[in-house]
């Protein structure tokens, strides 16, 4: 500024015009200096620094490129020329000061926002996310940056300690508690989801209270996002994960093998004890040929050493065609390709009731995919319903109109009228 004045002063100017224009011919220096370090910044070291990034082995570092972490970074070199040169102009040196500082500050913040950001996505990289996703503790740790950057905002152009404006929070709390109540919760609840797995981006989950049923797709800090299979797309609270049941149905997933439990419901006016002709028929069934055998070798032993009369059914121990078809629906789902061999196989009758006798089908296919798992359960209930004149049994079914009909034609058939 003294070389500018004394210059200024050889060529004859008044002492007025010589302060006016060597503050001007400063503010354009200063602003000019500025403009060449934010080229410098930007053209150059920003460059050496992408360079770096894009040829090294690394991969993570070139998200930091993404986020634009380094580019907001660079907006912090004009701002420090014109902070350290506010003492020029000591009649306007608080106020450039306080300005430069508080571009400063603005600036730090939307670094370390954007550095939040890069680490959210490095860290979405590596599977354990799925398992341990930190989106919800990113947006806290937002929170507390933003409250702080705007505290000491606050305290630079205020010209007061940021203590000063801490310990007003004191005064205000029961409101930001009011306020930040959901986010406090999902802290919470997220904290809860985390350490005790409860839920996973890509879980399967139903929660009927919300109508969800699909995949979690995002777990934020105040609430879990779910793609429903009809693809709409659920919101829940994260603290509705914990106080209100749910089910995942990832164990099903991890297990490999999805439970097929549907009955089928026999007229027990079907059932009946084989005749011979029955027997014989039964024998050629390549999943029924040893256990006949067997069977009617256990019976005709035990009859005889117990001296059973056979000129009864009733009488001793006999074959039921409800049991036979039992024990070759049991085998044909053992050998059914389809079927998880390791978990539990059942075949059972449940209590007969005003629709027949429930014949229940408890297995696991071995592939969890929903088509194929439909599929399987079709294919399988598709052979039982086809089988069944096979055995002499009949499927339960509740009169329809056509029954009706039918037996109406029956009765004028066999009375000519």
């Amino acid at each position: 500024m003294n070389f500018i004045k004394e210059h200024l002063a050889g060529y004859g100017v008044s002492e007025q015009m010589i302060v006016y224009l060597s503050n001007m011919i400063m503010v354009l220096f200063i602003a000019l200096l500025s403009v060449v370090a934010n080229v410098i910044a930007k053209k150059i070291v920003l460059k050496i620094i992408i360079h770096i990034i894009n040829n090294n082995r690394y991969t993570w570092d070139n998200i930091f490129l993404e986020k634009k972490v380094f580019h907001k970074l660079s907006h912090l070199a004009p701002a420090f020329i014109i902070y350290y040169s506010a003492s020029i102009f000591p009649l306007y040196q608080s106020f450039i000061e306080k300005a430069a500082l508080t571009y400063m500050i603005i600036v730090a913040i939307t670094v370390f926002n954007a550095l939040l950001d890069a680490i959210d996505a490095i860290y979405r990289t590596y599977e354990v996310s799925k398992i341990r996703p930190i989106k919800g503790y990113i947006q806290v740790a937002k929170i507390v940056l933003f409250i702080i950057g705007a505290i000491v905002v606050i305290s630079n152009l205020m010209g007061q300690n940021p203590l000063f404006i801490l310990s007003g929070l004191g005064a205000i709390s029961a409101v930001l508690m009011l306020v930040f109540k959901d986010s406090i919760l999902g802290l919470v609840a997220g904290v809860q989801l985390s350490s005790n797995d409860m839920v996973r981006v890509g879980d399967w989950i139903e929660m009927p209270k919300y109508n969800a049923d699909g995949n979690v797709i995002d777990i934020t800090l105040n609430t879990v996002k779910v793609m429903n299979f009809d693809k709409t797309i659920t919101m829940i609270p994260s603290y509705a994960l914990i106080s209100d049941s749910f089910k995942n149905w990832r164990g099903m997933e991890v297990s490999g093998g999805r439970r097929i439990k549907r009955s089928v419901s026999i007229d027990t006016s079907s059932i009946c004890f084989c005749t011979k002709e029955m027997i014989e028929e039964f024998q050629k069934v390549h999943y029924l040929s040893d256990y006949v055998t067997t069977r009617l070798e256990e019976i005709s032993a035990y009859n005889i050493e117990h001296h059973i009369n056979m000129d009864s059914k009733v009488n001793g121990r006999q074959l039921t065609n409800i049991g036979v078809f039992r024990e070759y629906v049991h085998e044909y789902l053992r050998n059914h390709p389809k079927i998880h061999k390791d978990m539990a196989l059942i075949v059972r009758q449940l209590e007969p009731g005003d629709s027949g006798l429930p014949l229940e089908i408890y297995a696991f296919s071995n592939d969890t995919t929903w088509d194929v798992y439909e599929s399987v359960q079709s294919d399988i209930f598709d052979h039982i319903f086809a089988i069944l004149p096979v055995f002499g049994l009949r499927v339960f079914q509740n009169p329809t109109g056509q029954d009706i009909v039918n037996l109406k034609e029956r009765k004028e058939y066999s009375t000519g009228y």
